[in-house]
């Protein structure tokens, strides 16, 4: 999801690992790789010069996008955090309004916040995958500013871009989101909008793989 030579900016690089691939595998022209933590910072240190791409990965202290100015760059990863996190700090970045800039996001929880927050902002959704690790299922998705004003079916937070096909990850994937919601509609103040969300996803669900 990263263009060919553009500037990275990684927030909550940790180790670095991804600016450092960026850079090897000549994806990235160059990078900004920011942590709220100096530790991390010195391990991403070691990282950068153990692949020898110190000279093209600048690091930096940032809460956020705290200490990050809009000409860092133009690639901006953010991977690892909390949806609703993700959601409140790009609230946070208003100049990310331009199209210029493209989001790169795998969130760990709540995914939905930050598709909500992306289309509520006229930003579009350009690319939806699912990443299979170790039983867990990964979320990544990319966006750009586009400026339209675009409508949605209610259950489009939960499922994006995600290609429906006949494959083993997505069924998982949306048979394991169904029993989610299920569950937390039980209990939800807006049970109604969870009920609606739910049969949407069942009616394509069942569409691909029969009834569950």
């Amino acid at each position: 999801m990263v263009r060919n030579g553009a500037t990275v900016i990684d927030i909550g690089t940790d180790h670095a690992f991804l600016p450092a691939y960026l850079i090897t595998a000549e994806i990235a022209e160059k990078a900004l790789a920011t942590d709220i933590r100096k530790g991390p910072l010195l391990n991403a240190a070691k990282t950068l010069r153990m692949f020898s791409c110190e000279e093209r990965v600048e690091l930096r202290l940032s809460d956020g996008f705290e200490n990050i100015n809009p000409n860092d760059g133009t690639d901006i990863i953010i991977c690892g955090m909390g949806g609703t996190l993700i959601a409140e700090m790009l609230e946070r970045a208003p100049w990310l309004k331009d199209r210029k800039y493209r989001l790169i996001i795998q969130p760990q929880s709540h995914h939905e916040n930050v598709r909500e927050y992306l289309i509520n902002n006229r930003f579009e959704i350009l690319s939806d995958k699912l990443c299979f690790d170790s039983g867990r299922i990964y979320n990544v998705f990319c966006a750009e500013f586009s400026g339209e004003i675009r409508h949605y079916s209610i259950s489009y937070v939960y499922t994006g871009e995600i290609r429906w096909d006949s494959s083993e990850e997505v069924r998982v994937y949306f048979s394991r989101m169904l029993n989610h919601l299920r569950k937390k509609s039980r209990y939800s103040d807006d049970k109604k909008r969870l009920e609606n969300v739910i049969n949407e996803i069942e009616e394509k669900y069942n569409e691909h793989f029969g009834n569950l």
